[in-house]
């Protein structure tokens, strides 16, 4: 949007339904953008990096910016990086983000992936740094993480602690794969979400690599997932309305009305929303009047397990290696992007009742692919999302001319076919390894993951 565009003062409920359907998008122009973080370490005492002084995160960006990328800046610090509809970010505990450009195919994300982490291990290796991708850091106390210099989080780390006992533990703590994929019309929207929603369980189970915190197994194989049910009711977690009939662009504008804002931003500047809903600041509860660059931020402080912007985005995933990253985003475009497969995805989820999906999706973060619920097991489950995605990117393949993208789901199919788990394997590994610490045994892992991964 234009600087004019996000100036623009919301006057009624229809602009914000509109910004929605601003999001409504031809087959042909349909993207793929993958966002992927992890945590950063260094290699003499598995201790993570701080941003500075000294050599830290800041030395990172600092090096990056030889490699052609931009600083992004807040109080004279650098924060963020941007090079070609790219961006580095940085969550509260130093979590290094990259959200990837939109492009057409997983060859795509998966070259870009791949050129993310090897630029990365170069400066690590220069400077005695490591990166680990796994939805929980399994090694330092929340209480010993060293926040980032960005005053956005200073607001939220006070609000976190108001609305669940693990918000802290979230933002500091955890690290994820998210996918993010496009939607024709309303209509398209709908039956996507619904079936996101619906699969995301089981993509938590499929992708779960969070067994250890503090320095030891914490009884999950998805401790990411258990902490984001325990982060805040008002803005996470699984979205039972968007099973409801008349589920389309004003509902969600409805449910986004009515949570919560952390903050209003101004002139450069944090200025806190005094918890009032964003229906409440249109109605004149604050001085300020709402702009859609307003709108556009409370979208994005939302955090359930399938969000809408002006795409979807799929948020059920541990973070992981490249092979896993490339994995999630093949899995979701195989199910959504050939229209046989997204109506046998429909089908198969039309049939399930809501209350026993959440049922098995309360099961998943210790039970991984063993979730079950009345008709419903993750394992089973899993199966044929494999199946459907597979013969889906081979459809897709044909029709867009390409090569078969389902080559990147080896890592579901290796998962669904044995029901092991990356967390289940870091479990079995460390049961046999016990005269190691969990350190060398997790910094071998990610090294051999890393030797592992497929060459493009």
């Amino acid at each position: 949007m234009t600087a004019t565009e996000n100036n623009t003062e919301i006057q009624t409920k229809a602009q914000l339904v509109e910004y929605f359907e601003q999001g409504n998008k031809p087959r042909e122009k349909w993207g793929i953008g993958t966002e992927h973080e992890k945590f950063m370490f260094r290699e003499n005492n598995f201790k993570r990096l701080v941003y500075g002084p000294g050599r830290g995160i800041n030395t990172i960006l600092t090096e990056m910016q030889k490699l052609g990328w931009q600083p992004v800046t807040e109080a004279g610090k650098t924060i963020g990086l941007w090079k070609n509809g790219a961006s580095i970010t940085l969550e509260p505990g130093g979590q290094f983000e990259l959200s990837g450009e939109n492009f057409k195919t997983v060859h795509e994300t998966f070259r870009e992936t791949k050129s993310h982490f090897d630029e990365l291990n170069v400066i690590c290796q220069a400077y005695g740094f490591f990166s680990l991708p796994m939805g929980v850091d399994p090694l330092t106390r929340r209480e010993d993480v060293s926040w980032m210099p960005k005053e956005r989080y200073q607001l939220m780390k006070k609000h976190m602690p108001t609305r669940g006992k693990l918000g802290l533990e979230m933002m500091t703590n955890t690290a994820s794969i998210q996918v993010n994929l496009d939607f024709a019309s309303e209509a398209d929207m709908v039956k996507k979400m619904r079936v996101a929603q619906a699969l995301q369980p089981v993509a938590t189970a499929i992708f779960a690599n969070s067994p250890f915190s503090g320095g030891k197994p914490n009884g999950y194989l998805s401790y990411r997932a258990n902490i984001w049910d325990h982060t805040d009711p008002d803005r996470c977690g699984f979205l039972p309305f968007i099973f409801d009939e008349g589920f389309g662009f004003e509902r969600w504008v409805d449910y986004l009305l009515d949570v919560p804002m952390y903050f209003i931003y101004r002139d450069g500047g944090y200025l806190p929303a005094n918890k009032i809903t964003f229906r409440e600041f249109m109605k004149g509860k604050h001085a300020l009047k709402p702009t859609i660059e307003d709108w556009n931020i409370h979208v994005s402080t939302v955090f359930p397990d399938v969000r809408l912007k002006q795409f979807i985005e799929m948020r059920g995933a541990d973070a992981g290696c490249m092979s896993h990253i490339a994995a999630l985003s093949a899995l979701w475009v195989g199910l959504f992007y050939d229209d046989q497969s997204l109506e046998e995805a429909f089908e198969l989820i039309s049939n399930w009742n809501v209350e026993t999906i959440q049922e098995m999706r309360a099961q998943v973060p210790k039970k991984g692919l063993n979730a079950a619920s009345s008709n419903l097991h993750a394992g089973t489950i899993a199966k044929e999302m494999y199946r459907i995605a597979a013969e889906g990117l081979a459809r897709r393949a044909k029709s867009l001319n390409i090569e078969n993208e389902n080559r990147f789901l080896e890592p579901v199919r290796e998962i669904t076919e044995t029901g092991i788990t990356q967390a289940e394997k870091l479990l079995q590994l460390y049961m046999s390894n016990q005269e190691s610490h969990l350190s060398k045994i997790v910094y071998n892992w990610q090294k051999e993951q890393m030797e592992n991964c497929p060459k493009e």
